[in-house]
């Protein structure tokens, strides 16, 4: 079973990013990670590959977020487990959230958590 420090030591590519663009993107990076406004980089930073890269993150964890409301209605039916469940998930989405904005602040181009790998935008 993977470790818990390993869940959170992600691929970090920042190496392959240029740091002009990095230092210029990292508003629209950091824009990616709430919620719909994922669309603004994506359409204000096309040329961008650090913005590009975080608008990636951002949209594959507003994906996860839609499902995770899913998972949370459906769970709320069962009194208490539920509920308990329901809270927990959203406290992932939202340290997924604050890891995505702190990577995207700090200069740094990584992988989120479990859902980091997925690769919705070329």
């Amino acid at each position: 079973m993977a470790d818990f420090k390993d869940i959170l030591n992600t691929p970090d590519t920042t190496a392959e990013f240029d740091q002009n663009d990095i230092q210029q993107n990292k508003v629209m990076a950091v824009l990616a990670y709430f919620g719909l406004l994922f669309l603004v980089p994506l359409l204000a930073a096309k040329e961008s590959k650090y913005a590009k890269f975080h608008t990636n993150q951002g949209l594959v964890l507003w994906i996860a977020g839609l499902i995770a409301g899913v998972v949370s209605s459906i769970l709320a039916v069962i009194p208490v487990v539920g509920e308990i469940l329901g809270a927990l998930i959203s406290l992932v989405m939202f340290a997924l959230m604050i890891i995505g904005i702190v990577n995207a602040a700090t200069g740094k181009a990584k992988e989120l958590p479990v859902i980091g790998k997925i690769k919705l935008l070329k």
